[in-house]
């Protein structure tokens, strides 16, 4: 390992135990609950809508404080209404709209219904359980008094957005709404976004002990797959494991690679504790380094400081995105293609929420950053030897006083891991 240690510290967020204990105070999932909740009635009382129609887990999840597994993820299955001055209503798959009667008091009994779903269209039309669904929601919005108002939806089918349309909703975009809610993070969420980080701060520590001539990109798949599930973690959303030639241009996948002496090699691990996920890039030569690979490394890291020691309440994202190199200095045609590469995004409960910075949409739309805001950070140089390239992220709380920086696995200089 070269230069292992950071040249600057900060202060991190805490990151306690997952256990619920009496001598500490550590997340307080009613508090948690309370404020997310709050968060949500405020955006909408701030928007034209009478209500928002959830069918986007992270949102179900913020309002409701449920989760039935990541296997609901793209099934569109349950669905949660929040109307101005009403409760949650939650429509839940089957039976577990009855398990959270008995174990989720802060919903109403009432409100936890068993969900009317097509599985995705699997059910066909002529089952007319679509209009059934509408005319459910149609009824959760008439007891609420807001039946007349648009109501505002994150995602959905079509068979649903056209049913809601037939019984006289008018649907508009309701994600931007979440979307500003779930914007500023609390206490409880920093924490869990924290312990979440350090979960693969663990496991990054087994990969560069496991990383060496011989191993394949999957098996180090596995290993970090096997390391967080045994940590508890809720979901291993992905594992990204690119080396050697596959490192330019950047695939953003894994293979069955196997990794060869003197090669870089880059991981992405998102995965989500309670719900809270990661974005958690780190790099590492294998066996040794060369100096196109340090060179380039030492650029990316260039990169990141400078948009690092740039954040702090009332910086503009396009600030952060004009220090970035442009598309063609990296060897790519346009800033579409290099959408992701110069990058940095908000993190919560979904991978990517606001701020989203880069060159693309940045420069011409920019927006404030706020204190209590987390995102990630993300920079990327190929290297001049036309096959290796650095890739670098850390995850950063803001703060009043400027960052915080959660990611605690060492970054400040490339990391050669097995030394020969």
């Amino acid at each position: 390992m070269e230069g292992n240690q950071p040249t600057r510290t900060f202060a991190t967020a805490p990151a306690p135990g997952a256990m619920a204990v009496d001598f500490e105070e550590r997340v307080d999932f009613r508090r948690l609950h309370e404020y997310r909740l709050r968060r949500a009635r405020q955006a909408l009382e701030a928007s034209d809508l009478g209500a928002l129609v959830c069918f986007d887990l992270n949102n179900i999840r913020y309002v409701t404080s449920t989760a039935i597994g990541e296997w609901t993820r793209d099934k569109l299955i349950r669905c949660a209404v929040l109307a101005r001055g009403a409760e949650p209503v939650l429509w839940d798959f089957g039976s577990a709209a009855v398990h959270h009667r008995l174990y989720s008091p802060w919903i109403e009994p009432r409100n936890s219904r068993p969900a009317v779903t097509t599985l995705r269209g699997a059910v066909g039309p002529a089952a007319g359980l679509s209009d059934i669904a509408a005319a459910e929601i149609l009824d959760v919005l008439r007891e609420a008094g807001v039946a007349d108002m648009p109501v505002g939806m994150d995602i959905t089918d079509l068979p649903t957005l056209f049913a809601l349309q037939r019984a006289g909703i008018e649907v508009r975009d309701g994600q931007q709404v979440m979307l500003d809610a779930r914007q500023i993070k609390s206490k409880d969420e920093i924490m869990l976004l924290s312990r979440s980080a350090a979960m693969v701060d663990g496991a990054y520590q087994l990969v560069s002990e496991a990383l060496k001539p011989g191993v394949r990109e999957n098996e180090i798949v596995a290993l970090v797959n096997d390391t967080l599930y045994r940590s508890g973690s809720d979901d291993v959303e992905s594992v990204n494991a690119v080396s050697g030639e596959r490192c330019v241009p950047h695939p953003h996948n894994f293979s069955d690679r196997m990794i060869r002496p003197g090669e870089q090699a880059f991981f992405d691990i998102m995965h989500a504790f309670n719900g809270y996920r990661t974005c958690y890039y780190r790099c590492f030569s294998v066996g040794y380094s060369t100096p196109s690979q340090r060179d380039a490394y030492a650029r990316a890291r260039e990169w990141m400081d400078a948009g690092i020691d740039l954040i702090k309440p009332g910086v503009t994202t396009d600030q952060i995105a004009r220090l970035w190199p442009t598309a063609q200095d990296i060897g790519l045609a346009s800033e579409r293609e290099a959408f992701g590469l110069q990058f940095g995004h908000g993190l919560g409960l979904a991978l990517h929420e606001r701020p989203i910075i880069s060159r693309l949409n940045s420069l011409e739309n920019p927006m404030a950053i706020e204190e209590g805001m987390v995102f990630a950070l993300e920079t990327y140089c190929p290297a001049s030897d036309g096959h290796s390239a650095a890739r670098i992220e850390e995850e950063i709380v803001v703060t009043a006083d400027g960052p915080q920086i959660i990611t605690l696995f060492p970054s400040q200089e490339l990391f050669v891991t097995n030394p020969y």
